[in-house]
């Protein structure tokens, strides 16, 4: 006699989901594994080529006074006193701008006074307030990204290189006392530094990367040639660990592989415990149910029917009796779901459609469209006598040259930044955009009566914004902001309003320019 516990639907679907969880397990584990690989060194290759760019846009922003502390570092790096561990730059800053202010009162770096015409003692102590400047900046690019090492060289002849900033500290003694060694010359060959010297040599960051088995493991380093103001100066190197790398990745197959497994279990019990509880346990009994519907069509007699049933398991018997019933209520459900999901993206549709219409792309305020709407409510509101409105102007100024200069996607950073702004500040008011580098804040309430604290603040912070040193050119931007409120004895409508508006704006982009120049 054959053992029915063995022939029995949950004996079966235990059977096939284990070897199901075992195959997808096995499959799971050696594609997270590839995929893990290929992308991770993909994103860390990405990464220490990121890290590189972003540290040479950094110094680039310095443009000259880049250029002057190199030129001063190469002929004076064994005058500058540093110590090992300083933490920032804040000692070197301070000390740099006493003795400039004692032996320059009055005057401003760069404006009424040039590098070559400060004192032997002030240069050096804002080139080392530079080099530790410059060092923490490679320091915290590497802890940030995860990076084995990052550094700056020049070629000083031959084939030399003088590590103007290396991000592994080491320490000299000089009379006894311990200092940061500064400006560490290397003989670099050929072999072994390929990538290097022909970033150096090409100018341009070669493909692929130099392999050093060093103090850190086995390492990829990736070259860039250092360009300011259009001058080559050295190379930058960003290297990462590459069995750092593998463990990372093996870690990560593991946890995920752990995660899909429990996943799988769980599932694959709450499934069987379904099953059992809501089918196999009652199918004698959906067998009399589906007889019974067969003949006065109860829909309170429905129930859930696995339909390709076969064999020798509970479900057979209920083959022939759901036959009609399965095709019939399938036939129903499709087409029920198919209308149902055609109203659905209709409608989704309809409503994305009108989003797109008065929504601005870039900034996601709205748009001209939903300007002109609101003009029209103005008007309304004119005409009922309620006249407590105003409009007020912005304008980005220098979006041409950022456009010219930097590229279309820096533009787009400060049309995005002058958005935020204004939206910051202007907080109870909608704020639509117009025009290329042109806003409209409509002003009502609480923002048109405090319209002149709230251009003041709007002021003060683009005086903020101007004087932060370490923003790129394109996020310091510059608006020139005007207001006019509705007069009854000069306005006639809302276009003279804006008009107004518009005017006062133009006069405040003149003064702006002036000063700017």
């Amino acid at each position: 006699m054959k053992n029915k516990k063995f022939d029995s639907l949950l004996f079966r679907f235990a059977v096939i989901f284990a070897v199901f969880t075992v195959v997808t397990l096995v499959i799971c584990g050696f594609m997270t594994y590839v995929n893990q690989t290929n992308i991770y060194n993909a994103e860390k290759e990405k990464s220490i080529q990121e890290v590189a760019g972003y540290l040479s846009s950094t110094i680039q922003a310095d443009g000259s006074d880049f250029i002057w502390f190199q030129d001063f570092f190469l002929k004076h790096k064994d005058e500058m006193i540093e110590p090992v561990n300083f933490e920032d730059s804040d000692d070197a800053r301070a000390e740099f701008e006493r003795l400039f202010a004692e032996q320059n009162p009055g005057k401003i770096l760069g404006q009424n006074i040039t590098f070559d015409e400060l004192s032997p003692e002030v240069q050096l102590a804002y080139a080392v307030y530079n080099h530790e400047y410059y060092l923490l900046c490679f320091e915290k690019a590497a802890a940030q990204f995860n990076l084995a090492y990052t550094y700056y060289v020049v070629p000083v002849g031959g084939l030399n290189m003088c590590y103007v900033l290396d991000g592994v500290r080491e320490e000299k003694e000089v009379g006894g006392e311990t200092r940061l060694l500064l400006g560490d010359i290397v003989e670099e060959p050929l072999e072994g530094h390929q990538k290097m010297w022909e970033a150096w040599n090409a100018g341009k960051s070669p493909s692929g990367y130099d392999s050093y088995n060093n103090e850190y493991g086995k390492t990829y380093a990736y070259y860039m040639p250092l360009y300011v103001e259009g001058q080559k100066l050295g190379v930058i190197g960003t290297e990462i660990e590459i069995a750092a790398v593998n463990r990372e990745i093996l870690q990560n197959t593991f946890y995920q592989l752990l995660s899909i497994a429990l996943v799988l279990i769980i599932c694959v019990s709450i499934v069987l415990y379904v099953i059992n509880r809501f089918y196999i346990s009652k199918i004698k009994n959906f067998s009399e149910s589906v007889r019974q519907y067969s003949l006065d069509k109860d829909p309170g007699i429905a129930g859930t029917i696995e339909k390709d049933a076969t064999g020798r398991d509970e479900l057979s018997a209920l083959g022939s009796q759901t036959a009609a019933m399965i095709l019939e209520l399938e036939n129903y459900m499709k087409s029920l779901v198919a209308t149902t999901r055609e109203l659905t993206e209709t409608k989704q549709h309809a409503d994305a459609m009108q989003e797109m219409a008065i929504k601005d792309a870039l900034t996601g305020i709205r748009n001209k469209t939903a300007y002109d709407a609101e003009v029209k409510r103005l008007e309304w509101q004119l005409e009922k006598g309620d006249t407590a409105f105003g409009l007020a102007m912005a304008d980005l100024n220098f979006l041409k040259r950022i456009n010219d200069n930097y590229g279309h996607e820096q533009g787009n950073i400060a049309l995005k930044k002058c958005c935020n702004l204004i939206c910051a500040v202007f907080t109870h008011s909608p704020v639509f955009r117009i025009g290329g580098d042109e806003f409209v804040i409509i002003l009502e309430g609480h923002d048109y009566e405090q319209v002149d604290e709230l251009v003041s603040i709007f002021n003060a912070e683009l005086g903020r914004i101007a004087k932060e040193p370490n923003l790129p050119y394109w996020e310091r931007i510059s608006v020139a902001l005007g207001y006019a409120k509705y007069d009854k004895r000069r306005d006639g409508s809302v276009s003279n309003v804006f008009k107004r508006a518009d005017k006062a704006m133009y006069e405040r982009k003149k003064e702006m320019k002036a000063v700017r120049k």
